[in-house]
């Protein structure tokens, strides 16, 4: 009989947060009211977060990029973090970080979004205490010693800026078939092509650019990483791109005929993808985990609003037709936070490659999560949340993207579909 069963204990399964990471998270807050808070009250720096915050953050005089005094203040918010110890804690010892784990930055993530908007947790670039930093692990892994010296802690203390230079007019998803090309000449290498949505070069003092230096169109092989200083002779910055969540940071660029050492090189020659492909698993989950906590955030907002407000003489709550959708997102996100939770966990102890296609359910899914319950935030309150005076547009706009950017969902939804059918990845695995 079930009753009877002796259970091991070393199949036991706690779902409960670490002790030291409800800590954590606790730290975490108490640092934010302490430093942050008042700092985005002080001097109208709410401006850059009420319904003023589209305007006073974008220069639309000067093509759409962040106003200085905007990004003056996000690096005042940096200086604290990284003062306080907060800033690299998801980064190795060896820069100065904490060693934070998958889990842990998976649960931070989701605990930051769940605040709400504020400068603890930008949404418009994704600007945080609590850093993420694609470009040091990059750099960790694939660097040489001169550009570890030259970059790594510059990086972290934002006295160099470096862009990223993938994807390209006539190629998104699919970089294999990118047109940008690198030829060798003397003891140098000469660039010719453009990049479409070229991230961060407002500010940029280099850009990673990815070229074909060998192999055919569609081969994987044969694409080398550059680091190009942005005024190199022939780097050209042509315009800003407007998005749908401003101000914007995503630049077109052509190169003319660009010249650099062979020591610009980043990572080996022919091998730029793996540069590309460093810590996307780690990105997109940490995504997937924002987006759940910025999804709980609009549930709790609207739950909130529906039980207060009161319509033909009952409180708003009553309705089913405002239960119900919500009853399904909250039932989502319970999901949705438990997955990404697992995953990130075994993150920390198998191969990537080998769940793969979760990390990619985790990301298609919390990101469509919180489009819909942002919308859905915007229905239950009526005409106020369609006014900026509610968070909701912004958090739509900002999530939006993720259902394009760091592999559109039909990419993320073909890697599962692949592994479900054997066509790539593990073909057995006990779940």
């Amino acid at each position: 009989m079930l009753a009877e069963r002796t259970f091991r204990e070393d199949v036991r399964v706690d779902f409960t947060l670490p002790g030291r990471l409800t800590g954590l998270l606790a730290d975490l807050d108490a640092f934010i009211e302490r430093e942050i808070v008042p700092l985005q009250r002080q001097d109208d720096n709410e401006r850059f977060f009420d319904h003023r915050r589209e305007y006073a953050r974008t220069d639309f005089e000067n093509g759409g990029v962040p106003r200085p005094e905007w990004e003056e203040l996000l690096a005042e918010m940096f200086r604290r973090a990284d003062a306080a110890g907060w800033l690299r804690y998801g980064l190795p010892k060896e820069v100065g970080g904490s060693d934070g784990t998958n889990l842990d930055m998976a649960v931070i993530r989701e605990h930051l979004a769940h605040r709400g908007l504020g400068l603890h947790n930008d949404l418009q670039n994704e600007s945080s205490v609590v850093g993420n930093f694609p470009f040091v692990h990059m750099m960790l892994e694939y660097g040489t010693p001169e550009q570890r010296e030259e970059f790594l802690e510059p990086m972290l203390t934002r006295e160099r800026r470096v862009g990223f230079g993938l994807t390209e007019p006539e190629h998104g998803s699919d970089a294999t078939w990118m047109e940008t090309t690198a030829v060798r000449r003397g003891g140098d290498w000469i660039i010719n092509g453009a990049k479409r949505f070229n991230s961060g070069m407002h500010t940029a003092t280099h850009d990673v650019v990815f070229a074909r230096t060998s192999g055919e169109p569609g081969d994987a092989r044969g694409i080398t990483a550059f680091i190009v200083p942005v005024d190199t002779p022939g780097f050209s910055v042509d315009f800003h791109w407007w998005t749908f969540n401003m101000p914007t940071d995503h630049a077109e660029v052509t190169l003319r005929d660009v010249r650099v050492p062979d020591s610009a090189i980043f990572g080996a020659e022919g091998e730029g993808l793996a540069v590309a492909q460093t810590f996307v698993h780690e990105n997109r989950i940490r995504q997937a985990a924002s987006g759940v906590g910025a999804g709980q955030y609009c549930v709790d907002r609207s739950v909130e609003y529906a039980r207060e407000r009161t319509t033909f003489g009952q409180p708003l709550a009553t309705r089913q037709a405002i239960q119900w959708p919500l009853v399904e997102l909250q039932t989502e996100a319970e999901m949705l936070r438990g997955l990404v939770r697992k995953t990130a966990w075994e993150l920390d102890r198998v191969p990537h490659l080998e769940i793969s296609d979760r990390v990619s359910m985790c990301n298609y899914r919390a990101n469509r999560f919180v489009c819909e319950a942002a919308d859905r935030a915007m229905q239950v309150h009526g005409g106020l949340g369609y006014t900026r005076h509610t968070p909701f547009e912004h958090i739509y706009r900002h999530h939006r993207r993720y259902r394009i950017t760091e592999g559109a969902e039909e990419i993320q939804m073909r890697k599962v579909a692949a592994y479900l059918f054997g066509f790539a990845g593990p073909r057995k695995r006990d779940r």
